[in-house]
């Protein structure tokens, strides 16, 4: 059996290491496990219970203020859901980014003030 590369896992888990070891005091973020295949049952339990499609993949709060990231692989692109949801962030207030690749990522998060120092 052939396994599906899933590159922006791997750029969420680095994300996620910087965070544990760079992140700002104060801070509170998670992942949102909204991706990958839902049967059509399971995926209208999920919109029952408040699970929105395009929602970004990583949220983070700090001093009252959410941000959110997307994360993509370089070449990726934004789905429609995403755009809607993006939108309706920024509408309510949040920061929304879409970081195309790890360094992006970084780069957006510490421009935001959620990590300290700088990365190489």
């Amino acid at each position: 059996m052939r396994r599906r590369q899933r590159p922006e896992d791997a750029i969420q888990r680095t994300v996620f290491a910087h965070f544990a070891v760079r992140g700002a005091r104060d801070t509170y973020f998670f992942a949102v496990p909204n991706g990958g295949y839902r049967s059509p049952v399971e995926a209208k339990i999920m919109k029952g219970l408040g699970v929105h499609a395009g929602t970004p993949d990583i949220v983070i709060i700090r001093d009252g203020h959410t941000y959110c990231i997307e994360l993509k692989a370089p070449g990726g692109k934004l789905t429609a859901a995403q755009k809607e949801a993006h939108a309706a962030l920024r509408a309510a207030g949040a920061a929304v980014a879409c970081a195309y690749g790890l360094d992006e990522a970084i780069k957006t998060l510490e421009q935001w003030g959620l990590l300290r120092g700088k990365a190489q």
